[in-house]
């Protein structure tokens, strides 16, 4: 696919099949998306690829910690609630993934559901939980580095035919990914990314969110008019 088709057609699926992703194609994914650029060539990120009884695993002990009220692990600083203009975007595309799906407003067991299926990972085949290593800590440089690969990983997997949606709710519980994945306590769990073949029956994954017109956050310093 030509580079721009690639970029405007792409969207976050967070409906899938249930047919494995064979290991050789995440291999080219990741051979493609390593590509990315890193502060000084530092190469900071590690990639856990998750599928099968594992991932069964993660998905279900996170879901049962989060429906007991348990608070977050989260092994990186997260902001509270989403404000002003930024809290606008994050309604504007619930509002637009509740239409696709049928979800009125007052169906609060429909609702909490969709907010499930986050913490189960949308319940794709596969999940690349991504980390850096903890010595470059504070991250703001290695969180921009991973930030490069994720882009490159969701980009190189739609070009093959698979969807994604980088996840946040999916390492909610950092420390159950951490314990199942056997991640290696020197490692940061940053995000993790749901991967897998789209299901194209579900109504959310024609769900494309909005950008904001170049005019809203781009300046010109010294350019003539």
């Amino acid at each position: 696919m030509e580079f721009e088709d690639l970029v405007q057609t792409r969207r976050s699926v967070r409906g899938y099949k249930s047919d494995p992703v064979p290991r050789a194609v995440i291999d080219e994914v990741l051979a493609v998306a390593k590509g990315a650029p890193s502060s000084m060539n530092s190469q900071p990120w590690h990639v856990h690829v998750l599928t099968g009884e594992p991932l069964d695993e993660v998905r279900r002990r996170n879901m049962e910690e989060m429906q007991a009220g348990a608070k977050p692990k989260r092994d990186i600083l997260t902001h509270g609630p989403y404000e002003g203009v930024h809290r606008f975007r994050q309604v504007e595309i619930a509002k637009q993934l509740f239409a696709a799906m049928g979800i009125a407003r007052e169906d609060k067991e429909r609702r909490q559901d969709w907010v499930q299926r986050g913490f189960r990972q949308f319940d794709a085949p596969v999940s690349l939980v991504l980390t850096y290593d903890r010595i470059l800590d504070p991250g703001a440089t290695c969180h921009f580095d991973l930030g490069a690969l994720s882009y490159g990983i969701v980009l190189a997997a739609w070009d093959r035919g698979l969807g994604t949606v980088v996840n946040g709710q999916g390492i909610t519980r950092s420390d159950i990914v951490r314990e199942v994945a056997n991640i290696p306590e020197n490692e940061v769990i940053m995000t993790c990314i749901a991967l897998g073949y789209p299901n194209d029956d579900f109504s959310a994954n024609a769900v494309k969110s909005n950008r904001e017109s170049n005019n809203d956050f781009v300046r010109y310093v010294g350019f003539e008019d």
